[in-house]
């Protein structure tokens, strides 16, 4: 956690859904003017779970020198990463992590960083409001301070800077609290480590916070606090100290704050600098990839499908186009199959498989992701799988017609295990059953990408009947393998 210039207390307060204006100008920001949809006046309603935050506060009220060669001098919240701005990605992150409301806090460049706020486009009306700190030079802590009267009603709130970058399901823990805790690195890397506000911990609590500590744990800049904070924030000004950081160490000195680890496999990077950016970036494009993937997945088509994703990013494409697209390319490819153009067939194939990673990696990195993408990708997907297998099917009707019924049971056979055999990953995924070693039986090629990639080298050899025989194969053992160990260890 490191202090930024933020601002103190204002009374400013933007949210959406009417058609009211508002200007935010002053000394040291841009001066536009905002049309809003809602601006609140009502007081604000109890937290419907006082025992975890309700609310989040994202900071973006100050200025990084240290990064003006990215933002010619504007503010940092607007850097974009893959097409989306720091302020929205830290929005999408508490929002995705169960709070219900973010306030967020506007000073240097008040004006445009609003606007951006307001342009976020996909959520709820009314769960996004802006507070405006006057004096926000002060310091962090009082950026803080200017959201004070709006959470008079919640016990808990988390609080996040937004220059901290999160990886996926980071904060889920931390907004999840039903005590005040900070979320903390307890293996940082040495640069993290020397740049970082560290933490020491004794039994997982936060005794104690500073750069001045050899303790090797450091704080990842988000938190969740009473509003006892406020009175800690007004003693650190009184002895100088206008920085969250301050606040926060003299909360810990004065009450119980819970550790908690950044949960294993994700990532956080705090963007201070230009190199600090590109190693956020790096970060960003490797958690695209997928523990499960399988070998085709990983070691052919993620190397093609991320960078693609990542080129096309500021486009922000809907990932839900990309779907499309990829049934698309699969519909026309089962023709193809039919037609006994194989080598046509075959690549179109893989580009559907590698389309079929693109979805997904668009939504991860717009911060998109839902339950309702997930199922309407699947239904498309399968769908696809259907028309490549019956294309391959018509095409080894023509290559051996001397067998035309064990043709159609070997094209039934691959059409059903291609299909059920997802669907047994997805019911179990949805009834949050154990999971079957999933990388271990990717190695079958049962998955989607190993069927296409059966069908893409099939179909370039021209071995339609090898390709029925293989889908079949791979898919129902994958399926049997996976019943049972499931069943195993449910039992």
């Amino acid at each position: 956690m490191r202090a930024t210039r933020s601002g103190a207390a204002s009374d400013c307060v933007v949210s959406f859904a009417n058609t009211s204006k508002l200007s935010l100008g002053g000394p040291g920001r841009s001066s536009i003017e905002l049309e809003e949809q809602e601006l609140w006046a009502a007081p604000r309603r109890p937290s419907a779970s006082p025992s975890r935050a309700r609310v989040a506060v994202v900071l973006a009220a100050g200025r990084s020198e240290r990064l003006a060669t990215v933002t010619g001098g504007g503010s940092t919240t607007l850097i974009r990463l893959a097409g989306v701005s720091l302020v929205e990605r830290a929005i999408r992150a508490v929002l995705g992590a169960g709070v219900e409301e973010v306030l967020v806090v506007v000073g240097y460049h008040a004006g445009p960083v609003a606007a951006v706020v307001r342009a976020i486009r996909g959520l709820t009306p009314g769960r996004i409001r802006i507070v405006l700190a006057e004096d926000w030079e002060s310091g962090n802590g009082a950026s803080l301070s200017a959201a004070a009267h709006w959470l008079e009603a919640e016990e808990l709130f988390v609080v996040m800077t937004v220059d901290h970058v999160f990886g996926e399901g980071a904060l889920d823990r931390l907004c999840r609290s039903e005590q005040p805790s900070v979320l903390v690195d307890p293996d940082p890397s040495s640069g993290v480590w020397s740049e970082g506000t560290r933490v020491r911990l004794a039994d997982w609590k936060a005794v104690a916070l500073g750069k001045h500590l050899d303790d090797p744990a450091v704080d990842c800049g988000v938190f969740a606090l009473s509003r006892e904070i406020f009175d800690c924030r007004s003693e650190a000004a009184r002895e100088g100290d206008g920085s969250l950081a301050g606040a926060v160490t003299r909360f810990a000195e004065r009450r119980s704050l819970r550790a908690i680890p950044l949960a294993r496999g994700t990532w956080w990077q705090d963007v201070d600098t230009p190199h600090d950016l590109k190693k956020c970036k790096t970060l960003l494009r490797r958690s695209l990839r997928k523990a499960t993937d399988g070998p085709v997945s990983r070691y052919l088509n993620r190397p093609v499908s991320t960078r693609l994703s990542w080129w096309l990013a500021s486009a922000r494409l809907s990932p839900d186009l990309l779907s499309w697209l990829a049934l698309l390319v699969g519909l026309v490819a089962g023709p193809f199959l039919s037609l006994g153009w194989g080598i046509a067939g075959g690549v179109l194939a893989q580009v559907t498989s590698v389309l079929d990673g693109m979805d997904g990696e668009a939504a991860r990195l717009q911060m998109r992701a839902s339950a309702g993408g997930a199922l309407f990708d699947g239904i498309l997907d399968r769908v696809a799988d259907v028309a490549i297998v019956a294309g391959t099917g018509v095409w080894a009707l023509d290559a051996v017609p001397s067998v035309p019924a064990l043709v159609l049971v070997l094209a039934v056979a691959a059409s059903f295990g291609s299909v059920i055999s997802m669907a047994s990953k997805d019911r179990i995924s949805a009834h949050a059953l154990p999971h079957a070693n999933e990388r271990a039986l990717a190695w079958l090629l049962g998955g989607r990408d190993g069927r296409l990639f059966i069908v893409a080298v099939c179909g370039i050899l021209g071995l339609p009947m090898v390709a029925l025989v293989a889908i079949t194969a791979t898919s129902i053992s994958t399926l049997g393998l996976r019943l049972i160990a499931v069943r195993r260890i449910t039992t």
